[in-house]
């Protein structure tokens, strides 16, 4: 993305501007971002972190074959890029150094206060009083929440499994400590993060089952790997690194942001048949009907995999489709009656995606409850703001094209977007500025009306969806997503 996107008016060392306290709420991918580039113009911020790490879902997870399904070199933010990814879809070990390197470059960690998570955040005397679990309390001018959707685990209870004899974790809780090679395996689930363990693990276990409730489309993309040679070309001549992040971005937006909002477009019946020929490698008549979705590829999140069939096809592997009873101190127990004696349980059984900030407790003006103004479904004007808590903003909140295209592309431009509203903070033109509530009701209805043509409301299931069946994406084209982030249209923003 071009510098240019990130630049803004004056900075807080300019003549007749105030000085403003900034609380960014998270040390993920959004977090080290809003970090960077306030701690660049002189903002005084503080990053709340609670855990000790930064990094987010790449610090969280560290599953066996976690990988990004996004091309690295379009994965990375626009002022750090990075010439070294040893292949297309980098290792989550290798994403989780990078945005710990960029953090420690660009002089985020004296700012960050880690082991500190942030339990409530309240409008008082005209500012925000942040409160963590240790009861430290805190005063700041403006609050970025950078707490991603990603990393609240979502758990089903199964009956018994506190009886279970193996060892039983969440994807995202990964125990090292269990050994593997030779043991008998279980995952539940058949998501990304599923896909991923099934090629990991199949070749490792004298046994691997993978309980399938739905069947998942499953895309292949060649994960190519990048010699020393090609790297040291990237890091002699920026202009060629920066061609290559282009490439990705044009075959993803033409491709399958495009896709995904349009059911009768051409790009969604190519991603159909691409699928539907991966889905022929599986050679077994059976099992590729039991592997075979009800429903259009691309409704739910696509599985992006070259080698995920081959795996389900090693003959350590089974898949198993009768839903599960129950838990027992042997492995478990399927509706069809039979016993799978397992030795290890992972639930890779995804994120709740409606917290975000939450659990902490939010209020806005005359003590608004965010909980009450999302007990719906969580909404936001752009993916940035919400009415009655001024001065508060999101960098991938709701409805923000999560899936779409790439989510640090997406929050680059949320940024400079909401550093264009802190320019009005910063020069005294107002104190205080959210989206007005018929801002958002007009977003909103648009947006629901935009969805009816999108491929998540064709007849699945799937995360994308809110509690009234409406996509919790942005419905819009690429286009339309880069032309709202180029300039806040200010008679949509109530200013005091």
């Amino acid at each position: 993305m071009d510098d240019a996107v990130m630049s803004t008016t004056a900075g807080p060392d300019a003549v007749g501007v105030r000085s403003i306290r900034v609380a960014v709420i998270g040390a993920g991918m959004a977090g080290i971002l809003a970090g960077s580039k306030l701690h660049e113009r002189g903002f005084a911020c503080t990053i709340f972190e609670k855990a000790h790490q930064v990094g987010g879902t790449w610090r969280d997870n560290t599953y066996p074959g976690l990988a990004c399904d996004v091309p690295a070199h379009w994965y990375t933010y626009s002022f750090a890029r990075n010439p070294d990814w040893n292949s297309t879809l980098a290792p989550g070990p290798e994403l989780h150094a990078y945005f710990t390197r960029v953090a420690k470059n660009y002089g985020l960690f004296p700012l960050i206060r880690f082991g500190e998570e942030v339990v409530r955040v309240e409008r008082l005397d005209g500012q925000w009083e942040v409160t963590t679990a240790g009861g430290q309390r805190e005063r700041f001018d403006v609050v970025i929440t950078c707490t991603g959707i990603l990393h609240h685990p979502n758990i089903p209870h199964f009956e018994g499994v506190e009886t279970f004899e193996g060892r039983v974790f969440h994807s995202s809780q990964w125990d090292h400590s269990v050994p593997l090679d030779g043991r008998r395996v279980g995952v539940v689930g058949t998501g990304s993060t599923a896909a991923q363990l099934t090629v990991a693990l199949a070749p490792r276990a004298s046994r691997f089952d993978l309980f399938q409730r739905t069947a998942q489309w499953v895309m292949p993309r060649p994960n190519a790997s990048y010699s020393e040679e090609e790297k040291a070309l990237f890091r002699a001549d920026p202009r060629a690194l920066e061609e290559l992040v282009q490439q990705y971005r044009s075959r993803s937006v033409d491709g399958y942001a495009a896709a995904v909002i349009d059911v009768d477009s051409p790009q969604l019946a190519e991603i159909e048949r691409l699928c539907r020929e991966n889905l022929e490698t599986v050679r077994d008549p059976g099992l590729r009907r039991r592997l075979t979705p009800s429903y259009r590829a691309a409704c739910k999140r696509l599985v992006i995999s070259n080698d995920f069939y081959d795996a389900i096809q090693h003959p350590n592997a089974n898949l198993v489709t009768s839903a599960i009873e129950r838990i027992e101190p042997q492995g478990v127990r399927t509706a069809d009656g039979v016993l799978h004696d397992l030795d290890v349980l992972v639930l890779a059984t995804g994120f709740r995606t409606d917290r975000f900030i939450r659990p902490a407790k939010v209020l806005g003006r005359n003590g608004v409850d965010l909980d009450e103004v999302w007990s719906t479904s969580p909404i936001a004007y752009l993916a940035v703001s919400v009415p009655d808590f001024p001065n508060f903003f999101f960098l991938n909140g709701p409805n923000s094209p999560v899936g779409n295209f790439s989510a640090i592309e997406t929050c680059e431009r949320q940024l400079a977007y909401v550093l264009q509203l802190l320019d009005g903070l910063l020069t005294r033109k107002y104190q205080e500025v959210s989206v007005t509530h018929e801002a958002l009701r007009r977003f909103e209805d648009e947006r629901r009306l935009a969805a009816k043509k999108t491929v998540w409301v064709t007849g699945c299931d799937s995360w994308y969806l809110d509690k009234e069946g409406v996509p919790s994406s942005w419905t819009f084209s690429y286009g339309r997503f880069v032309e709202e982030m180029t300039r806040p249209r200010m008679q949509d923003f109530e200013k005091r």
